[in-house]
């Protein structure tokens, strides 16, 4: 199979340096996903904006060296490439101060990002890189351009104060799959108004309401909640000793889409997707290369269906 013929994956939204004590290391939710969906057999695509400066040129060739396509990656000469402070004082749940007026805050729609859009098998995106008016015009258009088969995945990532509930609201309505972890349900279901009484509840209703085929909830060392349109898989994780979590959960959406794509039942989706998790969790960053290790997974993991 060639590059072409790989189902494309679109990470659309931010692209950043996350800056550690002692080191800065390449990130942003979704372009974590289309890394991680690249090692994992997919034709990853980051479609984000960094500045015309060093720290973009930096990014844009460790994109480009491992593999993923850069021509997606626009330069801005106004704003910087974006940079976000992580606190790792506690490895399982790191803190993010994220600075403002950066390059992805200003991410164009035009006629490249609408034709990559229309030959996806799957786009993540989240909401902190709609905080601004721009960019949200530009990803809110984007997912309308989407072809009918299209995996929508909305990775909710809430972060500081950067989310309001009319985002919020648009994003799930243009949804297959919802992804957020235990904290953002609490957020959400006050955000909303939901009211609910567990996890499934909570996901039963946003597909109610939302019309969103998959609600998945994850819950770290715990495993996570995937709630389908006619049942539910409850996973328990796979233990592991965390170096950081920084991007562990963006590993965990890219391993969902790739098992998605390959048709695994619901169960191989749940326990590869926390076992992807759990891998990128063991390793510092957000876009350690695990090539290697992650070809074992998939091959593990597809048998069990296959067989």
């Amino acid at each position: 199979m060639t590059q072409n013929d790989l189902p494309i994956v679109v990470g659309l939204g931010e692209l950043l340096w996350d800056c550690f004590a002692e080191s800065r290391l390449p990130g942003g939710a979704p372009a974590n996903v289309a890394f991680q969906a690249c090692q994992l057999g997919c034709r990853g695509v980051v479609c984000s904006r960094v500045g015309q400066d060093p720290l973009g040129d930096e990014l844009v060739a460790f994109l480009a060296g491992q593999g993923l396509e850069t021509g997606w990656v626009q330069r801005d000469a106004d704003h910087p490439t974006s940079t976000v402070t992580v606190d790792t004082s506690r490895p399982d749940h790191p803190r993010f101060t994220i600075h403002e007026n950066v390059a992805w805050d200003s991410l164009d729609f035009n006629a490249a990002i609408e034709e990559l859009i229309g030959r996806a098998s799957a786009v993540c995106f989240g909401t902190l890189a709609q905080r601004s008016p721009r960019a949200r015009e530009t990803i809110q258009r984007a997912i309308r351009a989407v072809r009918p088969d299209c995996l929508v995945v909305y990775d909710v990532n809430l972060r500081q104060h950067f989310y309001d509930r009319q985002w919020l609201e648009a994003s799930l309505r243009a949804s297959r799959i919802v992804k957020l972890n235990a904290e953002e349900v609490i957020e959400i279901d006050r955000l909303l108004g939901l009211d609910s009484p567990d996890q499934e509840h909570f996901a039963c209703l946003i597909q109610g309401r939302y019309g969103v085929d998959t609600v998945c909830i994850t819950r770290g060392d715990r495993g996570c909640l995937l709630v389908g349109p006619d049942r539910a898989v409850d996973d328990p994780g796979t233990p592991v000793r965390v170096a950081d979590a920084v991007g562990a959960g963006d590993a965990f959406t890219a391993a969902l889409i790739a098992a998605r794509l390959r048709g695994w039942s619901l169960e191989s989706q749940a326990a590869f997707a926390n076992a992807v998790g759990a891998l990128v969790a063991s390793r510092f960053g957000a876009m350690p290369v695990l090539r290697d290790e992650l070809a074992r997974l998939v091959a593990g993991y597809g048998g069990k269906d296959e067989g």
